[in-house]
């Protein structure tokens, strides 16, 4: 058995950022357990590489929620990155003072917005502005505008302010509001994720150890405190201890399934698998919820910047991976969605409440139902859901996966909100600037019918891949709560949860960023070092 200061389950972004700012210390010595393997795959590398890592089975577990009734019955599909870097993907988006000035108001005292601002700037090396009072230019983590955006981009935008929805060139700015080009976690037109940004630079430190394909099957308590954690690696079963702290990353399936295996969590469902309820927590695995989206399909009158299935659009990404192999440009830098837009759909919101993503080719079903020809995408996803559900255990084996029920369109109020933002959306792909490249929908719908546009979101809505909420933050009064402000799981000594489970609230956006930013304010944490300066 082997001991460390830090014993660190996930290496996803959260976890990556944590093993390499702890390991800066030559005096801390630190392990990282990840189940998946390393991040040297040039699918990760290549940006667009990323649409054969949703799609398939390579370094994703591929989840599956429980039938969904707000979904007409339909299992929603759950992509989770299974490597190192997990679920890193390229846009980059911060989400609005709003959020994180509310996470205070919940009862978590340091997480406002000019609280986290500091570690978003210290992360961030910025090429699209550098330093300015709301970006970093000297952080490991990359970001910049993509080197070869599509002509449907300036259309699209175009139509926006078509539509009364003005330019914004820094949606991570003073303001979310209005429309620009993604910003996008790339150097030199390769995908940046957090592994290769925050770990695989370090993996040489003597006091670093990272442990792949290793399948940590429970946390290792002594009473109410951890000492380590037991996994499987190459078909034998080890165990690791943690002499400080356990820092769990597990994300949001991944942490509460594993603190339920060890006895932590609600005692009701500990007791129906047979487990020992170690420590009853109530609120292990409730209040997930995630962003739900909607595509509105369209094809296309023109090929060029898009991608597609045709003769063509095949002779277009073989020349596209010779062009990148050559000079690192052209199509195969793209992350698919190269234009966001955040929009309100009643002013009296206190942040957009809807987030726009335009893609460069048709995204039906998660790129899962093929569509012959050229087309594109515009995604309407739903910022703050009021549905709630939960992660529960399918079995008391380790590898079996988590019961996922987010419960997906189960407030009306979600239905409502989401209903006028696809209304938008609509109004916007319909808009004149769009004409050159507007062909007919893959999937009409009567825009002005409420119930046509209702039946339309239950038909093809589905997650936008940012789950969160099941290992909540918030204080000891309240009793859903899973950790307190330091991330410190309520009941249970030296073990925090380090991840995007702990929000008690999404993000407004991409939430890679929030959960980046997180695990970095967790170092100054873990070490009890003041807070940055803005």
């Amino acid at each position: 058995m082997q001991e460390f200061d830090y014993v660190i389950v996930g290496g996803g972004s959260a976890g990556c950022v944590l093993a390499g700012r702890l390991s800066e210390d030559p005096n801390i010595c630190v392990c990282l357990l990840e189940a998946g393997g390393p991040d040297d795959s040039v699918f990760i590398r290549a940006p667009m590489g990323v649409a054969a890592t949703v799609t398939g089975g390579l370094h994703n577990w591929r989840y599956q929620t429980e039938p969904q009734s707000g979904l007409n019955g339909r299992r929603g599909y759950q992509p989770r990155g299974k490597v190192l870097g997990g679920s890193s993907a390229m846009v980059y988006t911060r989400g609005s003072r709003y959020d994180y000035d509310h996470w205070a108001a919940l009862g978590n005292p340091g997480w406002g917005f000019d609280a986290v601002l500091p570690y978003f700037k210290r992360s961030e090396a910025s090429a699209c502005f550098g330093a300015n009072p709301f970006h970093g230019a000297d952080g490991p983590l990359p970001v910049g505008f993509l080197r070869s955006p599509g002509a449907i981009n300036r259309a699209f935008e175009a139509a926006c302010n078509e539509q009364g929805l003005p330019t914004n060139p820094d949606y991570n700015g003073e303001s979310q509001l209005g429309v620009g080009p993604s910003q996008v976690t790339q150097r030199d037109g390769e995908r940046w994720s957090a592994a290769r940004a925050f770990l695989t630079p370090h993996l040489g430190r003597p006091n670093l150890t990272v442990i792949t394909r290793a399948a940590t099957r429970r946390l290792l308590l002594e009473g109410r405190q951890a000492v380590g954690a037991e996994y499987l690696h190459e078909g034998t079963l080890r165990q690791v201890r943690a002499r400080r702290e356990v820092l769990l990353c597990g994300g949001a399936f991944g942490s509460p399934q594993l603190l339920m295996l060890s006895g932590i969590g609600p005692s009701a469902e500990l007791a129906r698998h047979g487990l020992p309820v170690v420590h009853a927590l109530p609120g292990v695995g409730r209040n997930l919820h995630d962003h739900i989206t909607t595509v509105l399909l369209y094809r296309s009158l023109r090929q060029d910047g898009l991608i597609g299935l045709s003769a063509a659009g095949a002779s277009a990404v073989l020349r596209g991976i010779l062009q990148w192999r050559r000079s690192r440009t052209g199509i195969i830098t793209s992350n698919v969605a190269e234009s966001q837009g955040f929009v309100q759909t009643d002013p009296a919101v206190p942040a957009p409440d809807i987030q726009l993503a335009l893609c460069i080719g048709i995204v039906d079903d998660h790129l899962r139902k093929p569509h012959l020809g050229h087309g594109y995408t515009l995604h309407v996803t739903l910022m703050r859901p009021r549905s709630r559900g939960q992660l529960t255990l399918k079995s008391a084996r380790p590898q079996d996966a988590p019961r996922i029920d987010p419960q997906f369109l189960s407030d009306e109020t979600d239905v409502a909100t989401l209903a006028r933002g696809a209304q938008m959306g609509y109004d916007i792909m319909q808009s004149p600037a769009l004409a050159p490249f507007r062909g007919p929908m893959v999937y009409p719908f009567r825009r002005d019918d409420p119930k046509a546009v209702t039946r339309f979101l239950r038909d093809h809505a589905d997650t936008e891949y940012h789950p969160c909420g099941t290992c909540r933050m918030g204080p000891a009064s309240d009793p859903m709560a899973v950790v307190d402000a330091q991330l410190r799981v309520h009941g249970v000594d030296r073990l925090r949860v380090v991840d995007a489970s702990i929000m008690p609230q999404v993000t407004t956006g991409n939430t890679n960023a929030p959960t980046i930013m997180i695990a970095d304010k967790a170092v100054d944490l873990i070490l009890g070092r003041p807070a940055p300066q803005t």
